[in-house]
């Protein structure tokens, strides 16, 4: 293996190479030929590369190189929240009394780790407005189900069986109609105006008798706070229905406004993104949901609650929707969001959301010189920018992304949301410094001018990487999912 151009480890193969050594067993050898069928027995060797430790260790530590993480460059991947991820969260999630637990020891035996889990329920309850929070939900997408499953436990237990649609803006992140389909509901699409808010009219049209709920992030997905919140929450509850908050931009208004203030009724939080867990392959993340009171009773069980000194997990909840993830949700994500909280503290989360949204206000007018602004206002943690410009000389979003690989920088979210044509969605997080944003901003920049000047460049994009442009098309209809020699 030679420099970036690495062999596959396959093709570093040498015969009679080896990589590791056992010690002889003591005890006697197992004929598992007594224990599978025939047909799982294998009668040829697998055809496995004979390597040395030192060239496997070198190819796992090429491969590791060119993966992209928080870790080792800037992830201006808008609606997901990528940002640094603290350290003393990882140490702390590693402590032995929170690493070597089992969910199967008695209660008594991991008080520790359920007053934990308790404490973060009340920082949460606190952060979002809500009366009672559940852990288990794995992860966001999780969390919008099981919210959308007590709203319809809710309506059930009232006899309002004919509330089968759950209304969602046409920005809406896509797992929404997603989990709303799940759920066994029929989704509606409400328009946004040419301000890129809800529709109050179009609102007032889709919802009525039929409305089990609707979905909706403030801020919205196009990075804008729905300045008339108060009142859209308002026509779904006068019409019967629940109002759900997705989470995932829940980094835009920390300690500067609650979900449960606006009129919300149910929230999921992405702990993995708005409480710096591991996000994406780093995770698994977590979706805690919280709810208002009238919902508490339906509330995946058990819940942990505090009993005198003693912390217990209730499982005596009849109207409950029952266990939705094993055992009391992803333990070491939450460990670490509590971490971070207790290590912001109430002032450092306020500040979360003064310099995210500093941030993206400053990118925003920089770049608005350079590509198509859809909206002119100001935004918070995130912000939308429009292709058009560049479409028009042969140079695609897709292009302008594949160009970004060459600098190093991951690109951000394209094509989405859809109701913005040739839409680059960049947001900075509150974690990036002055300095990484005016080099990204200073690329894209001159991206725009080879678009001008030099199409090509862009159009062939990326020069650099390991991989070069490949046929997306085919590579998601016909992938190949194996190895394959020449």
């Amino acid at each position: 293996m030679h420099n970036q151009d690495q062999a596959l480890i396959f093709e570093a193969s040498t015969p009679g190479r080896i990589g590791y050594s056992l010690p002889e067993m003591d005890v006697p050898e197992l004929d598992i030929s007594d224990l599978l069928p025939d047909g799982y027995l294998r009668t040829v060797e697998p055809e496995l590369p004979e390597v040395s430790e030192l060239d496997i260790m070198r190819h796992y530590t090429a491969l590791s190189k060119r993966n992209h993480g928080l870790d080792s460059g800037f992830y201006p991947l808008g609606s997901c929240t990528m940002k640094y991820n603290p350290k003393i969260n990882e140490n702390v999630a590693r402590f032995n009394g929170f690493a070597h637990v089992h969910p199967l020891q008695d209660e008594s035996s991991v008080q520790g780790a359920l007053g934990l889990l308790y404490d973060l329920q009340q920082h949460l309850i606190e952060i979002t407005g809500m009366d009672e929070v559940t852990l288990q939900s794995a992860a966001g997408a999780h969390g919008e189900w099981t919210g959308l499953m007590l709203i319809r436990a809710y309506h059930e237990a009232n006899g309002d069986l004919n509330r089968t649609k759950v209304i969602v803006p046409d920005s809406a992140h896509g797992t929404n109609p997603a989990s709303a389909t799940i759920a066994g509901f029929e989704t509606i699409t409400v328009k946004s105006t040419d301000k890129g808010l809800v529709d109050l009219e179009d609102l007032r049209r889709v919802v009525g008798e039929d409305t089990a709920a609707l979905m909706l992030t403030n801020p919205n997905t196009l990075g804008l706070f729905e300045e008339h919140i108060i009142e859209i929450t308002e026509i779904i509850h006068d019409a019967g229905g629940k109002v759900y908050y997705d989470g995932a931009n829940l980094n835009a208004v920390l300690s500067k406004a609650r979900p449960g203030d606006m009129g919300f009724d149910v929230v999921h939080l992405n702990l993995h993104k708005t409480f710096t867990g591991p996000h994406g392959g780093g995770g698994p993340g977590s979706g805690p949901v919280g709810v208002k009171a009238d919902l508490i009773s339906y509330l995946p069980k058990p819940i942990i609650s505090k009993r005198g000194e003693e912390f217990i997990l209730d499982y005596d909840r009849p109207q409950s929707i029952g266990r939705v993830k094993p055992f009391y949700g992803n333990f070491g994500i939450n460990v670490r969001a509590y971490t971070y909280i207790r290590s912001m503290g109430p002032d450092g989360l306020k500040a979360v959301t003064e310099y995210a949204v500093l941030n993206a206000n400053y990118m925003m007018r920089r770049l608005a010189e350079h590509y198509d602004l859809p909206f002119e206002k100001h935004c918070k943690h995130e912000f939308v920018l429009s292709g058009k410009r560049q479409k028009k000389l042969g140079v695609r979003t897709l292009d302008i992304a594949k160009r970004l690989l060459d600098f190093g920088y991951h690109p951000p979210t394209i094509y989405f949301p859809l109701n913005v044509e040739e839409c680059i969605m960049i947001e900075p997080t509150e974690t990036e410094s002055k300095e990484t944003l005016d080099s990204f901003v200073d690329i894209m920049i001159q991206i725009a001018k080879e678009a001008e000047e030099n199409p090509e460049v862009v159009q062939e994009a990326p020069h650099t990487t390991v991989i070069g442009r490949l046929d997306e098309t085919l590579a998601a209809r016909k992938p190949v999912l194996k190895y394959q020699r020449a």
